[in-house]
């Protein structure tokens, strides 16, 4: 396959546009502004801190990955985004008790000068908020034309020569795809006729991409996984991605499934359950919200032990997946997980997973990582599904017609081929017959 013949460089500002300016959106914005100033790392960050192994093993050649490809500097990004609460990023920071207070303070000035946009906001989507700070329109047509404008005037009162967005908003009422998201012409209708089924997530990602601006959708609700929005980045040439970043529990089910099932080692059922008390927690007390996240936890563990193929170890597992609303945890989640395994002769063992996390420090470095690599996606002329970067996401896209991948470390190793291959270095295929092979 062809390298790409042009590969654009990172020249000028690039906005980072943010639907949603709670505890993800402001920790990730504070991170980026303190590491500007040398006075925090971007731990796990890979575009910041991950390396790429070019060539044979015996050439020794890491790099690091912003020095394969041309990512944007950190010093190159100006943030905004839109809430439906008119609290500065510094206020909503603060509110949402992620990071200590030194830290903020280090940053207070450049956190306060970025207010937000009013937000798109059909309470019927997501019942457990109540936004003071919203927009008002005739139609959710206009509410598209409204963000647009609001896009076009970020872009140029902030000087920025190219834009991204990532959603950070809340998880909205389980809604699948329906007649309205079939194609371009059938949701633009539904957008003048006020569809219950076009959500405010919808409505954000329309309008990037109408103004072809990349789009990564961070919550697991239905946003740009539908035909009618593949068709609309296509013909706007505009890289989409998601959905649900990954983050705490599901991380370590795709850690740990994928050993279970290299080694095949039997599964006879996987319990989860959670308790935060951030903003997210919140919402996720409404069992319609709720329904959201469980459809993108529970098909984890299916795609990658694939029971079809392999029946008698994985052909009849339970998996349970709880979330519980609890206000005295704030962001530090925690989660647990009880996996009842066999192995020799069917003889049974199990796994407990204590995982004490922090929701917005692991989603942070996602939120940079995706900004930049879905610049970069568009500098480098693709369109559609990126699902290279599934890396990131519970609940990966893929091309219609194939199931997602949702093994870890397969998914690292797409995403580093595909830079690679960006280079117009060669992929790496770890065959290495050369070394034993008569």
């Amino acid at each position: 396959m062809k390298h790409p013949s042009t590969l654009r460089g990172p020249h000028g500002k690039l906005g980072v546009l943010l639907p949603g300016l709670g505890a993800v959106a402001t920790t990730t914005i504070a991170g980026v502004l303190l590491a500007r100033q040398g006075k925090g790392q971007p731990v796990g960050s890979l575009t910041q801190m991950g390396t790429v192994r070019l060539g044979k093993r015996t050439e020794k050649r890491s790099p690091k990955i912003s020095e394969v490809v041309p990512l944007a500097g950190l010093d190159e990004l100006e943030f905004g985004g839109w809430d439906i609460f008119p609290d500065d990023v510094y206020e909503a920071a603060a509110h949402a008790k992620v990071l200590e207070a030194q830290h903020l303070d280090a940053v207070r000035g450049e956190m306060q000068a970025i207010r937000p946009m009013k937000g798109v906001f059909y309470p019927g989507y997501v019942r457990r908020l109540h936004g003071t700070h919203t927009k008002t329109a005739a139609t959710k047509a206009d509410m598209v034309e409204q963000v647009r404008s609001d896009i076009r005037t970020f872009k140029r009162d902030r000087g920025c020569e190219r834009l991204v967005a990532v959603w950070c908003g809340s998880t909205e009422r389980y809604i699948t795809a329906s007649g309205v998201h079939e194609s371009i012409a059938s949701f633009e209708d539904g957008l003048r006729k006020d569809d219950p089924t076009i959500s405010n997530a919808q409505i954000y990602a329309w309008a990037c991409m109408k103004e072809r601006v990349p789009f990564a959708n961070g919550a697991p609700n239905l946003c740009v996984d539908f035909p009618a929005a593949w068709a609309l980045a296509r013909e706007c040439h505009t890289p989409i991605a998601g959905k649900d970043f990954k983050t705490g529990q599901t991380l370590m089910k795709t850690i740990l499934a994928p050993g279970l099932k290299a080694r095949m080692l039997g599964l006879r059922g996987w319990y989860s359950t959670n308790i935060l008390g951030n903003r997210d927690g919140e919402v996720l007390d409404d069992p319609d919200s709720f329904k959201t996240k469980e459809v993108s936890k529970l098909g984890v563990l299916e795609h990658i032990l694939h029971p079809g193929t392999n029946a008698e170890l994985y052909g009849d597992f339970v998996h349970k997946v709880r979330i519980d609303y609890y206000p005295p945890r704030g962001d530090a989640k925690e989660s647990w997980d009880n996996i009842d395994l066999f192995g020799w002769l069917g003889y049974p063992m199990q796994l407990k997973v204590d995982f004490l996390c922090r929701d917005s420090i692991l989603a942070a470095p996602v939120v940079l990582d995706l900004a930049l690599f879905m610049d970069l996606a568009a500098r480098a002329n693709f369109q559609g599904t990126q699902e290279w970067l599934s890396f990131y996401f519970k609940s990966p896209m893929s091309a219609p017609g194939l199931y997602p991948e949702h093994d870890l470390f397969v998914q690292l190793t797409k995403l580093k081929n595909t830079l690679r291959w960006m280079a117009g270095e060669e992929v790496i295929s770890h065959l290495g017959t050369e070394y034993y092979a008569a």
